[in-house]
């Protein structure tokens, strides 16, 4: 997912802060997207803010969705004295072409659609962390391929004497201004910063800015639905066969691999999820990913079966032969996905 970058601590005080970002691969096309801020800066908003970042991050690798990561977050700075923090978490789903969204406190994400209108994104802002015991909610909102998203903290934006609504607006008209005239995520970031920040060298606050260009719908990929019955298994298996041999990675042993790991989860989706199922595959550069969705949200779990259980296996036969595999909440239940390296190509 191509994105842009910039941070200026603050040049007052010890020089370090409570901004921070983060970019974490869910799997199955999806990527996790936060940006907090500590309030306050020096050593005590930095130790703050790398407690929360580690946190966050093993967090959204369960595939916790926005609203209960921000719960949990929440517990946690309440636990700390006189703390508040602003976040905000974005899931972005390429394939499905949506985004989750759930903020804390947080300054508006602006969007960016691909013909350079920029609005605000429309999602609610709950309180920031450690006020504790206030719902988070989260939204989902279509997002058009090519659009892009802008994350910042106030420190790009809140200046002495200035309407930060007033500023917010400029960043957009600045933002719009900037990908019209360059296609480059890093040209428009160092653009931004020119107009919004002419004197990076004397800000009182971290300035953090994040720029993320939602990736064009991979060609390849194909999906299947399929009802929760014990046949959808071999009817699974064949859509799979049909569809690496259309994209050319017909290679035997990635088929049969493919093949197994696709049937176990299919098999556990029919045996312990609800229907109908869904059989997501898709390719992108060298890696083949397969996910199967269904209704029930209940996630599972691999453990090991005794000697003589005729099931419980599965999961284990995934985590063994997979590069990487993971389980995802989603709006109808939940998705298992799985991925493959796929072969080099033929000579």
């Amino acid at each position: 997912m191509p994105t842009a970058s910039r941070y200026f601590p603050a040049r007052q005080g010890a020089g370090v802060g409570g901004d921070w970002f983060d970019l974490i691969p869910l799997g199955g096309g999806r990527v996790g997207v936060m940006i907090g801020d500590v309030m306050g800066r020096g050593l005590d908003a930095a130790a703050v803010m790398g407690q929360l970042r580690s946190a966050s991050h093993a967090l959204a690798k369960t595939g916790m969705p926005p609203w209960q990561l921000m719960r949990a977050l929440d517990a946690v700075v309440s636990e700390l004295p006189d703390q508040f923090v602003t976040c905000c978490y974005l899931v972005v789903d390429a394939d499905a072409a949506e985004i989750t969204v759930c903020s804390a406190g947080h300054l508006p994400v602006l969007l960016a659609a691909p013909g350079g209108e920029v609005s605000r994104l429309p999602a609610e802002v709950s309180v920031p962390l450690g006020v504790g015991e206030v719902p988070h909610h989260e939204s989902r909102h279509a997002v058009a391929p090519g659009s892009v998203l802008a994350l910042y903290t106030d420190g790009l934006v809140e200046t002495p004497g200035s309407d930060i609504e007033g500023q917010i607006d400029g960043l957009a008209a600045a933002l719009e201004k900037g990908l019209a005239t360059t296609g480059s995520l890093e040209a428009a970031a160092d653009r931004l910063l020119t107009e919004l920040l002419p004197d990076a060298d004397d800000n009182p606050d971290d300035v953090t800015l994040l720029l993320v260009r939602i990736p064009q719908t991979p060609a390849t990929a194909r999906t299947l639905v399929l009802d929760a019955a014990p046949g959808s298994v071999a009817e699974g298996r064949r859509f799979l066969r049909a569809t690496l041999a259309a994209w050319g990675k017909d290679d035997e042993q990635l088929c049969e691999t493919a093949c197994l790991l696709a049937s176990e989860l299919l098999s556990n989706a029919v045996r312990h999820g609800s229907g109908p199922v869904r059989l997501r595959l898709r390719q992108a550069g060298r890696e083949l990913g397969v996910e199967v969705c269904d209704a029930s949200p209940v996630l599972p779990q691999a453990r090991f079966a005794a000697p003589d259980a005729e099931s419980g296996r599965g999961l284990l036969l995934v985590d063994s032969l997979a590069r990487s595999w993971g389980t995802l909440p989603t709006a109808e239940g939940k998705a298992v996905w799985f991925s493959l390296p796929l072969p080099s190509p033929r000579r």
